[in-house]
């Protein structure tokens, strides 16, 4: 890594950054199948509960059921990124792309940055077409202007927090297939919250674990924003663990790339 390259001005690497924008958007172009699994399957699969389990929960609820789930399944689109993310940093590395960005007079952090802000632009997309989707099929949000802010804030800080945690996994896998299996965990982590059913609903031993995890205090926000339910310390909770995943996921990513650099 050259002087210049650890001393470039922000204006550099803000500049930098974008071109490193424009080529994660050009290459999810080039693989329209990756952004069909990422950003329309999510939306796919919330038509298939509702529609399957739908009718039986009303029934048992008196409720809407998509007015329930929705919310829910909007973090699925955070969650799908996390795939998307991981396994174009590891195609990157497994090319050697990665190594010859390193050589190259520009700044480095521009790499992961640059792909951090690909995977909100996608998400952002993702969540305008579900939201649509679910106002379709009878989704009616009561949230004003302010909770709608507040909710779409949170789905773009929850996407920015798990982009970097990606990254982390993409940049310690040593192959693509490898990447593409790492963040199945976080994946299935808004299945097993309050995102489908409540938690007091579940087994004991799941039931700990749904209420203790992360999606399940963002999924509680999200409903409470746009529907109105009671929020509680869910709000809080859910900032600290945004918080928690994005300084530890930045702060992964870069160490691993700085000590493959060497």
């Amino acid at each position: 890594m050259t002087t210049q390259t650890m001393t470039k001005p922000k204006s550099y690497a803000f500049a930098d950054t974008m071109t490193m924008l424009r080529r994660n958007m050009i290459h999810a172009k080039r693989y329209p199948s990756m952004v069909f699994s990422i950003i329309v399957m999510p939306t796919v699969l919330m038509l298939i509960f509702n529609f399957v389990f739908g009718g039986a929960l009303e029934k048992s609820s008196g409720g809407n059921y998509i007015d329930y789930l929705a919310p829910g399944m909007l973090l699925l689109l955070p969650a799908y990124m996390t795939v998307s993310v991981a396994v174009s940093i590891a195609s990157d590395a497994s090319k050697g792309i990665v190594n010859r960005f390193r050589v190259m007079s520009i700044s480095q952090s521009s790499m992961l940055t640059g792909q951090v802000l690909g995977s909100l632009l996608q998400a952002i997309g993702g969540i305008a077409m579900m939201l649509g989707v679910a106002l379709l099929i009878g989704f009616r949000p009561s949230a004003g202007v302010v909770e709608w802010i507040a909710a779409l804030g949170l789905l773009v800080l929850v996407t920015f927090a798990f982009s970097w945690l990606a990254i982390a996994l993409g940049l310690i896998s040593p192959n693509v297939e490898s990447a593409s299996n790492a963040p199945f965990p976080i994946v299935m982590m808004p299945f097993l919250g309050s995102g489908l059913v409540a938690t007091d609903t579940m087994p004991v031993g799941l039931r700990q674990f749904a209420e203790y995890q992360p999606f399940t205090p963002i999924t509680e926000t999200l409903r409470g924003l746009l529907m109105g339910t009671e929020i509680g310390i869910n709000g809080w909770v859910s900032l600290a663990w945004c918080v928690v995943i994005a300084g530890g996921g930045f702060l992964w990513s870069k160490s691993i790339f700085r000590k493959q650099a060497k």
